[in-house]
């Protein structure tokens, strides 16, 4: 898997995985935070949340576009400058007035206009590295490998989130409560019900005795705490971004090569680049279009982890965990199954008797270490913060990277193994899968509007989200990397940049329609919810097979 690499592709995917640390750490806490500082409802959150996903996914379009006539490296490196100062400018504290909402609102377009120059263009390096024909056959397990690079940087973001939360408002002496924000929000401008008052009186009275008597101070002082660590978790992204920058320069020998265009390569090497036929080139281009346009529905199901999978997980699961699932909840934890599950995999693979010993000795190792780590909890519950539930994806993803690329390969030898867009079929229909697990955990639950006057316990186990990330993994290893690496390879080489940009153009479409999941949360049953990405899921997996013979066709 990691051996006869480019040396490129590491200093790459090192680059993309500080700042994809810093994007994640952001993204973690958003949705939380324009509801805690603004008290906005779930309906303009989603078309926030979503209107940035959608200019973070569509702007490398003019990325793409850009590197194409001026270089790739350029947008790169521009792109890491602009991303800078919008993630300081959201740093940085302000209001809850119309002056801090137009802030928040500029940051959030340099963040996304940096991000379109930096994140395309970065793939099309990796896959210039694939162009020659010594690293040709790596191309997929390549971008598997900078995908799973990108999920590491997104592994540490949640807890980095979570302990700044703690840290800031342990310092105003409160300590985090996923149902304060709205019940004070609602308590300041008038509308909080009898019932919601006196839930609202308990958990006042539970921060602190000195607010017995002033929920108004209460109210006020609360939503800044935690606003205020919120502030803090973005800064967290201006130095992901140092880190990011620094790699990048230092590995630059290494990838230099591959910052090259169509343009370039004709002006500066004087070589002829093979042309494709007119033909060729709209059949590349329909096949890419194809693509996109199925892949849109799988993007408006998976970013739900931002948006409704997280109020989910504020909303409606407990609060806190007992038991083994707990080993979930500690990123460290994570970590050393990772050890395990890589340690397995280089014992099963080791042709030599000292590279079985070594492996054999990191497994043991992370597997006694796990086991102490749990025994020393005690019978202690550990608390979960909803954020938290945003590692489990990128976890997942790092873990299972190299066993999916194990049956994969394993196929190939064989014959076997399905074709890029096949894959993103199979994707499809495992999406749906992980929403019908979320469908059919949630019969019975309230709808959110009844949240505030539900004096019943509803709350349900974590386990359930965190099945649901994993069958979501699942439908991302088959889809994601396969499609990046089939753009690199189905495009047109003097339109890379730009089919680059198509693909997140694509992304930027489903991310925008997230927000319709968002804006019916509120009045229907949540099971109604999932059953509408079920149905989209399926539909898209069904339209992409009654096509595979076009698709193939053109990366044949």
């Amino acid at each position: 898997m990691f051996n006869g690499q480019p040396k490129g592709l590491w200093a790459l995917s090192l680059a993309n995985t500080g700042e994809r640390f810093g994007y994640y750490t952001m993204l973690a806490i958003f949705t939380l935070f324009l509801q805690a500082k603004f008290g906005f409802s779930s309906g303009v959150t989603s078309n926030i949340f979503a209107g940035f996903l959608a200019l973070v996914y569509f702007l490398p379009v003019l990325g793409g576009y850009l590197a194409d006539k001026f270089g790739y490296g350029k947008m790169v490196t521009t792109g890491i400058i602009v991303m800078f100062i919008g993630y300081v400018c959201l740093a940085i504290p302000t209001g809850s007035d119309f002056t801090g909402m137009a802030a928040m609102f500029g940051a959030l377009f340099l963040i996304a206009l940096g991000t379109g120059l930096f994140k395309g263009n970065l793939q099309v390096m990796v896959g210039n590295l694939y162009d020659d024909p010594k690293y040709s056959a790596k191309r997929d397990t390549a971008f598997s490998i900078f995908y799973m690079a990108i999920n590491v940087g997104a592994l540490f973001a949640p807890t980095a989130a979570e302990k700044i939360t703690e840290w800031y408002m342990a310092k105003d002496g409160f300590f985090y409560n996923a149902d304060i924000p709205a019940l004070a929000h609602s308590y300041l401008n008038g509308s909080i019900s009898p019932e919601a008052l006196e839930k609202f009186t308990g958990l006042a009275a539970a921060q602190g005795s000195q607010y017995a008597g002033d929920l108004t101070a209460f109210a006020n002082s609360y939503i800044n705490s935690l606003s205020g660590s919120y502030h803090w978790g973005f800064a967290v992204a201006c130095l992901s971004l140092v880190i990011s920058m620094a790699i990048y320069v230092l590995g630059k020998r290494t990838f230099k090569h591959a910052d090259v265009s169509v343009k370039t390569t004709k002006n500066e090497k004087k070589e002829e680049v093979v042309e494709l036929t007119p033909e060729q080139n709209k059949s590349r281009i329909t096949a890419l279009l194809l693509v996109y346009a199925v892949v849109i529905f799988f993007w408006m199901a998976f970013h739900q982890n931002g948006l409704t999978l997280t109020f989910f997980a504020r909303d409606y699961t407990a609060t806190s965990v007992n038991g083994l699932s707990r080993i979930g909840f500690d990123v460290f934890n994570l970590v050393l199954i990772i050890f395990v599950v890589y340690g397995v995999i280089a014992f099963a693979q080791a042709q030599k008797a000292k590279e079985k010993m070594i492996s054999g000795l990191v497994t043991v190792g992370a597997v006694a270490l796990l086991e102490w780590k749990y025994l020393a909890m005690g019978d202690a519950s550990v608390a979960v913060l909803p954020q938290k539930f945003q590692q489990f994806n990128p976890f997942f993803v790092v873990a299972l990277t190299p066993i999916s690329m194990a049956v994969f390969g394993a196929l190939a030898k064989r014959g076997k193994e399905p074709s890029a867009p096949r894959k993103i079929g199979i994707g499809m229909f495992i999406a749906a899968v992980g929403f019908t697990i979320m469908a059919v955990g949630s019969l019975g639950l309230p709808i959110p509007d009844d949240l505030a006057t539900t004096t019943a316990d509803y709350r349900v186990t974590p386990n359930l989200l965190i099945s649901t990330y994993l069958v979501l993994t699942f439908a991302e290893l088959f889809l994601s990397p396969m499609g990046i690496s089939f753009v690199s390879k189905v495009a047109p080489p003097k339109y890379k940049g730009l089919m680059m940009g198509g693909w997140f153009a694509a992304t930027a479409v489903g991310n925008y329609l997230v927000s319709i999941i968002g804006i019916l949360w509120g009045g229907l049953p949540l099971w109604v919810l999932w059953t509408i990405l079920i149905v989209l899921c399926m539909i898209s997996a069904l339209f992409i097979f009654s096509i595979m013979k076009k698709l193939e066709h053109a990366t044949a």
